[in-house]
């Protein structure tokens, strides 16, 4: 199977404008995702709006693609990368994995999982869950929740609590069912990447503000694997702050 890495990277983030170029021990963000992905993948490109971004990942000698200042997920914009790298080097890739551009310290364990859901015949798009031992995270909206079939193939994410625990008190909801969060990295069979994109927003998706709940609704199949480790995000200036106090 030959597959693309895609790392989407945008400058102007709400919470956080020009994280991918912050440095981190003498490497900028996206050098340290660029060089993890590479590490388990063969071909990885970023995925960018910025020529500063472009700029940095050529500093390196990355592979870099230049998209629309417009999408509205980083789904969209591997959509749109794909067919860019596609069309200039003539090579064609049977799966793309979407990696979070905001994760300098990838786990090779997450690659490995969602590749190798991929590689099945019949997976269309692949993510990972992990067990919530926290419940306040259970109650968290910032942490999205799913359950999934005995197939392991998802049902339905929410930012509540999924699913209701009836006759107990929400501090023991943790003691009484498994509770699983998302981890936001996702692989997808080339051609579903490009059919999911051209799918109009759902109302579910809306409600939630979720993507992958468009999806779910419109039928496509998302198979999940089960992670015992975080993913290290930095969304705002204090997680960058914590990082380097804990960075050895």
């Amino acid at each position: 199977m030959k597959i693309l890495g895609i790392i989407p990277a945008r400058f102007a983030s709400t919470r956080f404008p020009g994280k991918p170029l912050v440095d981190i021990k003498g490497k900028s963000m996206i050098h340290r995702v660029y060089e993890g992905a590479s590490s388990l993948i063969e071909e990885v490109i970023v995925a960018t709006d910025d020529i500063r971004i472009a700029n940095e990942v050529n500093s390196f000698s990355g592979k870099y693609v230049m998209t629309s200042e417009l999408h509205k997920s980083g789904t969209d914009r591997c959509a749109e990368a794909l067919f860019e790298y596609e069309k200039k080097t003539g090579k064609t890739f049977d799966a793309v994995i979407n990696i979070q551009g905001d994760e300098p310290f990838i786990n090779k364990e997450h690659l490995f999982k969602v590749i190798e859901i991929l590689k099945k015949s019949e997976s269309q798009i692949s993510s990972l869950v992990k067990k919530i031992n926290e419940n306040a995270d259970i109650f968290n909206p910032n942490k999205p929740k799913v359950i999934f079939d005995k197939h392991m193939n998802a049902i339905y994410f929410s930012r509540s609590p999924i699913p209701f625990i009836r006759d107990a008190e929400q501090a023991e909801w943790h003691n009484r069912h498994n509770f699983y969060k998302h981890i936001g990295l996702y692989g997808y069979k080339s051609e579903i990447l490009k059919q999911i994109t051209l799918l109009n927003q759902s109302s579910l998706e809306k409600a939630e503000s979720l993507e992958q709940n468009r999806w779910l609704e419109n039928g496509y199949k998302i198979t999940l694997d089960i992670t015992e480790f975080e993913s290290v995000s930095i969304d705002t200036s204090e997680d960058l702050e914590f990082v380097l106090k804990n960075l050895s």
